[in-house]
């Protein structure tokens, strides 16, 4: 599995594996299963893990991963593992949060996963009309700077707030953005930012939750109430990118592309993430093992540039996402904010 150094001395998996979907709303999930799946993915060479203190009993899910499997590690049969986790204040918190809140919660992430240091914190926030968010990022340095978090990063902020978390000297390591065929939005003023200062990308909603597969070539416009609650986001971003139709328009592209080398469209919609500027991994959330076939034939082939075309040219009728990156979903009151859950952080 290919890796990467997302800063100097650390390495990570480019594939991911994402946690949101052991967090409910995602049908059932086996504690048993979910462990033996995890040690699958770690055999197989995807070592890093994505999760958030607001994901319902993920961290906890991964810290009994790192206990059961501890011998293992250092019997040599598994490699070390990296955990990027969240940290995401309630809506209800963001106008009084004060640094020992942030210390509290960063406490019980360490005591989840049972560890000593996080690998990385994902800072986001919720509505910039509160303006702690400086203040709670300075927290956060402080809090590495006492090692209790090795890398800072940020997730869902616009580019002019990472500048002003830059310029107040927050070391931010990397950012985690929406990027797919379908939604482009970091590219109109983050990447250059990214170039500048050496943030790379961790990319989630790169097969749209699942809507980039073979599973829906040709399909019908499924009909609500949806499977889970990944398909009732990235339905929304099919609306913005053009409708239905032109979402069938670019599942065609990939599959005829994945025909030339052998794999499934959500390898091709991931490879043309991977291969993108400043990119360093894509969170990938799959479900269980069966997935690690598909995903190993991603170090497998590259997209050469008339594949590149061949997507772009569709990417070119798209309508959208328009507008600064997030900013669809940073309002409450519309489609995409409306459907978020804006205060999981309660102990």
């Amino acid at each position: 599995m290919e890796r990467i150094e997302l800063q100097p001395g650390y390495s990570i998996s480019r594939i991911i594996k994402g946690g949101w979907h052991l967090a409910g709303g995602h049908g059932s999930i086996s504690e048993e299963q979910a462990l033996e799946d995890m040690r699958h993915f770690v055999k197989a060479g995807i070592t890093t893990f994505d999760c958030a203190d607001i994901y319902t009993g993920v961290e906890e899910l991964i810290g009994k991963f790192r206990k059961k499997y501890t011998d293992e590690f250092g019997a040599g049969e598994l490699p070390p593992i990296q955990i990027h986790t969240k940290y995401v204040p309630d809506y209800s918190a963001l106008a009084t949060l004060s640094k020992e809140d942030t210390t509290r919660i960063i406490d019980r992430s360490l005591q989840r996963l049972g560890v000593e240091q996080l690998d990385l914190v994902q800072f986001a926030w919720w509505d910039y009309q509160f303006p702690k968010y400086l203040d709670t990022a300075l927290h956060l340095s402080d809090l590495q700077k006492s090692g209790k978090i090795r890398y800072l990063g940020v997730t869902n902020f616009d580019s002019k707030r990472i500048q002003e978390m830059l310029n107040a000297g927050v070391d931010i390591a990397s950012n985690q953005v929406q990027y797919s065929v379908l939604d482009q939005r970091v590219e109109n003023q983050m990447t250059a930012l990214a170039q500048k200062h050496n943030i790379p990308y961790l990319c989630y909603g790169t097969v749209a939750g699942g809507f980039l597969s073979d599973r829906y070539l040709d399909a019908p416009d499924p009909i609500q109430p949806y499977e889970n609650r990944s398909l009732t986001k990235y339905r929304l971003i099919i609306d913005e990118f053009g409708g239905y139709e032109l979402f069938q328009n670019i599942l065609h592209i990939l599959r005829a592309i994945a025909n030339k080398y052998g794999v499934g469209i959500a390898e091709v919609a991931c490879k043309y993430i991977l291969q993108k500027p400043m990119v360093g991994g894509v969170i990938v959330g799959a479900r269980n093992r069966n997935h690690l076939e598909s995903l190993q034939q991603l170090s497998s082939f590259s997209l050469e540039t008339d594949d590149l075309a061949k997507i772009e040219a569709i990417i070119s009728q798209s309508e959208g996402p328009n507008g600064s990156f997030y900013e669809l979903e940073r309002d409450k009151t519309g489609k995409h904010g409306s459907i978020m859950k804006y205060n999981l952080n309660e102990d």
